[in-house]
């Protein structure tokens, strides 16, 4: 494990520890309850769906065979539960909570809902949705690791708001991915206020991809300020959390496309050479390195380059 990989699982347990103990899991009993955190979530599957089986809650949740029977049993002892042959399948038992079952999960239900409030209650509503955001993101990325994905997908052209979210977005991806400064930032700011107060219409379009409603990534066209017959791509950007899908290319095309359509004659980009995968996509879609020189931006040596194709 290189140094780096190191610092990231350290984060990564740092903010474990600190979420389980605001969470308050760390206790004997979950939320002043008798049941352990494992229990809990057993009792919530079982309140909260229908027609469930073991091999259900083993899919669900992921526990070991073994563990859950254990789990079971003592729920069966407790006269929290109840078991009867499924009609589906007669070699396995439908699992549903009695009356006193139905009672304890309502109850660690309502204190669950009590906890979280508590927590959320004092933030602002600008905080809230901060942090909706990302518990969101922190869902959906680790997700992509485990479960086939078959998301909705749509590129629209920009909106209220889509501004804001594109310079911020870059800032912090390009800070996070390759260690560059607030001139990067400073940067994207300028260029996307140029487009937002000055873009001709005909001529010029920004677009937004959305991944299951959630923005996602970004790409603009301008025309050039060195050969009016000629547009540039600029700000392509795609979301560590939509990478994979094709989202990439899908923007450069619609790029490419504009650009025929307003009678351009070459589309034309500024890249870095440390961009590899965008570079991949601007290759796929026809693109050539036209030059290329070295520059110290963004507190980095870099290599610039130009890129181009014909429409």
């Amino acid at each position: 494990m290189d140094a780096n990989t190191k610092t990231q699982v350290a984060s990564v347990r740092r903010f474990s520890r600190f979420f389980t103990q605001r969470m308050g899991v760390l206790e004997e009993g979950l939320l002043a309850s008798p049941f352990t955190l494992a229990q809990a979530r057993v009792l919530y599957e079982l309140g909260t769906r229908q027609h469930l089986t073991a091999k259900d809650l083993i899919d669900s949740l992921g526990l070991d065979r073994g563990y859950l029977s254990r789990i079971l049993q003592g729920f069966v002892k407790l006269r929290l539960l109840a078991t009867k042959q499924s009609a589906i399948d007669a070699r396995r038992a439908d699992l549903s909570l009695t009356p006193k079952g139905q009672k304890a999960f309502m109850e660690l239900d309502r204190g669950s809902q009590r906890s979280v409030g508590g927590l959320i209650r004092p933030l602002s509503a600008a905080q809230r949705q901060r942090l909706l955001r990302a518990m969101q993101d922190v869902q959906q990325t680790l997700q992509l690791q485990r479960t086939p994905r078959n998301p909705k997908i749509l590129v629209r052209p920009y909106a209220i708001g889509d501004v804001g979210w594109a310079i911020e977005r870059h800032g912090q991806l390009y800070a996070d991915e390759f260690g560059w400064n607030e001139e990067f930032e400073a940067l994207v700011a300028v260029l996307f206020a140029k487009f937002a107060t000055q873009h001709h219409a005909g001529f010029e379009q920004f677009w937004v991809a959305e991944v299951d409603n959630q923005r996602a990534g970004c790409v603009f066209v301008v025309r050039s300020e060195k050969d009016p017959h000629a547009a540039q791509l600029r700000c392509l950007l795609v979301d560590p959390i939509a990478r994979g899908l094709g989202i990439g290319r899908r923007l450069v095309d619609e790029c490419i496309a504009f650009s025929k359509a307003a009678g351009y004659r070459r589309i034309i980009l500024w890249t870095n050479d440390v961009l590899v995968s965008a570079r991949r996509i601007y290759e796929a879609a026809g693109f050539s390195l036209i030059e290329e020189s070295s520059h110290h931006s963004f507190g980095h040596d870099l290599v610039g380059q130009l890129w181009g194709r014909d429409l």
